[in-house]
């Protein structure tokens, strides 16, 4: 039997350097910068929960507020909930957005 191993580095000696050598780069930068666990996902996803909670919130207990204090034909607290929750889920999605584009810039120069 031969060993395909063998045959490919008796064809292309540097080749096969090349190849061990960038293995071998991957192996190490893998051990550098480990992939993130099952935790790290579940706090990602809280983070960006009370990213937008947060906001939505203080624009109800705002909205509240004003509408003891200030009575008036229109709800605040409605609108002001509504305004907390676009202003939050803008937050979450630039968050998001930028996290990505971060991911995507590592990605490229792994590739490299």
């Amino acid at each position: 039997m031969t060993d395909p191993l063998e045959s490919q580095r008796a064809k292309d000696p540097t080749a096969f350097s090349r190849k061990v050598g960038a293995k071998a780069a991957r192996k190490l930068k893998a051990q550098r910068n480990p992939t993130p666990g099952v935790w790290f996902g579940l706090g990602m996803m809280g983070l960006i929960g009370w990213s937008v909670v947060v906001p939505t919130l203080l624009g109800a207990a705002l909205g509240l507020w004003l509408d003891r204090n200030y009575p008036g034909g229109r709800s605040w607290t409605l609108a002001l909930l509504v305004a907390g929750l676009v202003l939050g889920c803008f937050n979450a999605w630039r968050w998001v957005a930028k996290e990505e584009q971060a991911m995507q810039k590592e990605q490229e120069d792994d590739d490299e």
